[in-house]
């Protein structure tokens, strides 16, 4: 997003055991989880907000910083390393370090021939942030092929290893998110993700309609790695979702707004798209409650692609209505205000509430 203030107390870590020794240094005390907790749950005007003891950023790709800075403990996690273990048959583990650039990681999955990870490509951040938001693209996510995850619990003080069954997964959401939600600050810090692939030439079964297209193939069809890796780039490109400093859309922190999950009572405008919603706990359809499109709404409010307020120096991407982008000048405020100003229009229109996917540090909507 290129905005934010200042970091007053920076630490870099390159290694595991850095990250470690940083972590023993920074411990979370009840109370001081108490503390974080305490003013933000309820934050005036509503929208996500955190007010960590501590900051942690890997990628950052995520993140909306205020413009003040952040004052306290800043851990820049640049830890790297990838593993790749043979289990037998055609399965192979691969575990791979927080720190490491998730792209990089894909790219390296393709060109040893493993499928599982190829419609994730594209995606900016670090490996270690994709279980915490689940992160999906185009038919495919991350729940689909982690085994586990191995945390530092900082209130404990101990490294544990999570498996997929107890990290909670769902709508770009997990135990390890819903956690730092509830407490206002982290308590599990991811130290390496654990992938279970395929090794194969060909893709897992391509199960998004627009892929399916841009490949020319029909739903659930499986084609080389690599084609899937270069149209999911091609498509990610499109709409501004491949990080080019020359490209003003891309300076964003990809969608902007989460799609809806309301009860399936709660009517929706006429031609608004609707999906099934899996309960993380059970892995089952929630009969109670549905999805809905974030930018059928936006653009059925009457904002519309490369919309600003202002002067414009933030303003939604002019390719896609889910990403709110920095032309070049703006500041925090600059992105919160025209946040809050879609969010206003979309639920004077509709009557639904949006809110925010990245996580505001010291700021709100």
């Amino acid at each position: 997003m290129r905005v934010g203030g200042p970091a007053a107390d920076l630490t870099v870590v390159s290694t595991r055991e850095e990250l470690l020794d940083f972590l023993a240094a920074h411990p979370l005390t009840a109370d001081r989880a108490a503390e974080s907790r305490g003013g933000e749950q309820e934050p005036a005007g509503g929208g996500q907000g955190l007010n960590p003891d501590v900051l942690f950023i890997a990628g950052g790709s995520n993140l909306v910083i205020s413009d003040v800075g952040f004052a306290g403990p800043v851990c820049l996690i640049r830890t790297s390393g990838m593993e790749f273990t043979e289990l037998g048959g055609d399965r192979v583990l691969l575990r791979v370090a927080a720190g490491e650039n998730w792209d990089d990681c894909v790219a390296e999955t393709v060109a040893r021939g493993l499928s599982g990870l190829e419609a994730l490509s594209g995606i900016p951040g670090s490996a270690g942030a994709t279980p915490v938001q689940n992160v999906g693209a185009y038919g495919a996510e991350v729940a689909d092929t982690l085994e586990s995850v191995t945390v530092y619990d900082r209130l404990s003080g101990d490294v544990i290893t999570l498996p997929r069954a107890e990290l909670e997964f769902g709508y770009r959401t997990s135990r390890l998110k819903r956690t730092t939600a509830e407490i206002g600050t982290v308590r599990f810090v991811v130290l390496d993700v654990s992938f279970v692939l395929t090794a194969s030439a060909e893709s897992a079964p391509i199960r998004y309609q627009q892929l399916a297209g841009a490949l020319g193939v029909d739903l659930e069809d499986r084609v080389p790695l690599a084609e899937v890796r270069e149209a999911v780039l091609a498509v990610r490109a499109s709409k501004g979702m491949v990080l080019d400093s020359e490209d003003h859309d891309t300076w964003s922190c990809g969608s902007f707004f989460t799609n809806p999950i309301i009860p399936v009572a709660t009517p929706l405008p006429e031609g608004a798209p609707e999906y099934p919603v899996i309960d993380p706990l059970t892995g089952m359809r929630d009969e109670h409650r549905k999805k809905t499109s974030a930018a059928w709404l936006i653009d059925r409010a009457g904002f519309h692609k490369g919309f600003g307020i202002g002067d414009h120096r933030a303003r939604l991407s002019t390719k896609h209505t889910l990403a709110l982008t920095n032309r070049g000048q703006a500041r925090t405020a600059d992105i919160l205000d025209l946040a809050r100003h879609i969010r206003s229009g979309v639920e004077e229109s509709t009557g639904i509430r949006l809110e925010p996917e990245p996580n505001l540090i010291g700021c709100r909507i």
